[in-house]
């Protein structure tokens, strides 16, 4: 999977050959995966996504799928593009993770705008909260998505600290969900390959 920056219907693979490569290098888009993966108290999973996740995604989409004509990939590539960082931000899919039923509803239906209550704090620097959900609103008077996509915008000071090795915290400052950690060195070293 050669990564260009710019994800296109011509830089993809066939289906032949991801099938292929798939065999060889699936492990290491699984690890590449749980090194950006970050659980924030018991029920938040962010995934933070790059140009990787989001060729491997559109790839097992199309595999999956058996889409082989240039319209169907294009539309892969338009659900699923938007989430690869641009240098200045990172992005994430978020999701709020309850095993029960019952308990899923009841906390959706309390979590409401949680998705804008999450936040980066580089060291030395104010939080930035998320931008979130810019393809469409994922949550109603009732209760919020299960899954959201966020999106952290770091001004050139932080992202200069964030390479020159400062902490960052991540958190929700949420009245029905109050957390935050500081990410792991190796998740942050990973996420500072997407600033520029």
């Amino acid at each position: 999977m050669q990564l260009t920056g710019r994800i296109t219907a011509d830089s993809l693979m066939s289906l032949e050959a991801y099938t292929k490569w798939r065999k060889v290098h699936k492990p290491e888009i699984m690890a590449h995966r749980r090194l950006r993966s970050v659980q924030l108290g018991e029920h938040l999973h962010l995934q933070f996504e790059s140009e990787t996740t989001m060729r491997y995604q559109i790839q097992e989409m199309l595999r999956i799928e058996k889409i082989f004509e240039e319209e169907g990939i294009q539309q892969e590539i338009d659900a699923y593009a938007p989430l690869v960082p641009d240098g200045t931000n990172w992005k994430a899919t978020m999701m709020i993770e309850y095993i029960d039923v019952n308990e899923r509803k009841r906390e959706l239906a309390r979590l409401i705008g949680v998705e804008d209550r999450m936040f980066v704090e580089v060291e030395g620097h104010a939080r930035v909260y998320a931008i979130a959900d810019e393809d469409l609103d994922r949550e109603n008077d009732e209760k919020t998505s299960a899954v959201h996509f966020v999106r952290f915008e770091l001004t050139a000071p932080m992202r200069a600290a964030v390479l020159a090795g400062a902490a960052v915290k991540l958190g929700c400052d949420h009245t029905h969900y109050p957390a935050h950690l500081q990410v792991p060195p190796e998740t942050l070293a990973s996420l500072a390959g997407d600033l520029k």
